[in-house]
């Protein structure tokens, strides 16, 4: 008995020794585990503040059409929390469940990095970025070793980077954990080294997004929200300010992830899209870059070396019975889509979403767009 209490001793002093010296991102991933959309309690935030509400119009059939028993089976057996279908301008149909509403605000996860995208659009047209072929080293000097000196903003858009970020989320050692965790961005991405040529892989890294948001931040010298909220979030006439995770008080934006927001304000990233550029009368961003950014990535090949037909510029790109739809996409389901041959945008926010794949895309994707096309039928 005193022996096991001795090794009993033993292990916690072990443990308190390591919880002492561990990395402080590591110590809130065993704390917190597993990331959630309501994770906004976790860290230090800023506001996107929205301006003059523009209220959506809703249509003369809102909620007059009801889901087939299957497709709303399945929609909830992914833990969805919103749906929300807008057709020709007008709310056409919306489900909430659990305590969650049309004010709700959670996390997009990786649909910021459409968001990022539409920045950087809106930012190379009033001049402040060049163009996307303007060297990254422009901005920060640190990448102009080896491969570094070629990377390029459009390589950043494209994920074709050739950084050596560690894209795994369920290693709490991973790069993706540490910015997730961690309370220094800026040392993290500056850490990293351009290990293969750009533009040739296609190879999905957070880290592309989060260097993105450093270079906006650095070319209109205002934090990220700020921009956002001048230049996205109140000419879209959001009807709610929105959040943004921070790396620490004062911080830098978490800008591969984060923004947090409820499903109707997210239409309007959808409708803005969907009408090239355009919202209320006023061009946000210019057609000339949206229709670059919804252009699949064709000239790079994937891992599988597959050409890849399904990226854009932070953007995802899945055909669905012969409509090339872009949309955002999370990763535990949040998606925004627009589906120009019906004039219509969906968005879905969850808890979950399917671990199998159907050509690149998550078995889900199709599930909310066999459920929008029954809505707008």
């Amino acid at each position: 008995m005193k022996r096991f209490l001795k090794i009993i001793v033993i292990i916690l002093i072990v443990l308190g020794i390591a919880f002492l010296i561990a990395p402080s991102y590591l110590l809130k991933a065993i704390i917190y585990q597993y990331a959630g959309i309501d994770d906004q309690y976790k860290f230090d935030i800023r506001v996107v503040k929205a301006g003059k509400a523009i209220p959506w119009k809703v249509s003369v059939n809102y909620n007059k059409y009801k889901l087939t028993d299957t497709i709303h089976k399945s929609i909830e057996a992914y833990k969805t929390i919103a749906y929300l279908v807008i057709q020709n301008d007008s709310i056409k149909y919306e489900e909430y469940w659990d305590h969650y509403s049309d004010s709700s605000v959670t996390n997009a996860f990786s649909a910021t990095k459409s968001i990022i995208s539409l920045l950087i659009g809106i930012a190379i047209d009033e001049g402040k970025i060049k163009s996307v072929d303007q060297k990254v080293i422009d901005f920060f000097p640190e990448f102009a070793e080896g491969y570094g000196k070629d990377l390029t903003i459009k390589n950043l858009l494209t994920m074709s980077s050739g950084l050596n970020w560690d894209e795994s989320y369920g290693s709490p050692f991973s790069k993706t954990t540490q910015a997730y965790y961690g309370n220094d961005l800026k040392k993290l991405i500056m850490s990293l080294k351009v290990v293969e040529q750009p533009g040739k892989i296609f190879d999905y890294l957070s880290g592309n997004s989060q260097l993105l948001g450093f270079i906006l931040e650095k070319a209109t010298g205002k934090h990220l929200s700020d921009y956002a909220s001048e230049k996205l979030w109140q000419p879209l006439g959001a009807e709610h300010d929105a959040i943004w995770y921070l790396d620490k008080k004062d911080g830098m934006e978490k800008s591969y992830c984060c923004f947090s927001s409820n499903a109707r304000d997210f239409a309007r990233i959808g409708q803005m899209v969907l009408d090239s550029g355009r919202y209320n009368g006023k061009q946000i961003i210019s057609y000339q870059y949206l229709a670059q950014a919804l252009t699949a990535d064709t000239f790079l090949f994937d891992n599988n070396k597959q050409a890849v037909d399904y990226y854009g510029y932070q953007w995802w790109i899945v055909d669905y019975n012969g409509m090339k739809i872009p949309f955002a996409r999370g990763i535990l389901g949040q998606y925004i889509f627009v589906i120009p041959q019906l004039n219509a945008v969906v968005v879905r926010l969850g808890h979950k979403r399917d671990s199998v794949y159907k050509n690149n895309m998550p078995l889900d994707v199709y599930t909310y767009l066999d459920a929008a096309m029954e809505v707008l039928k």
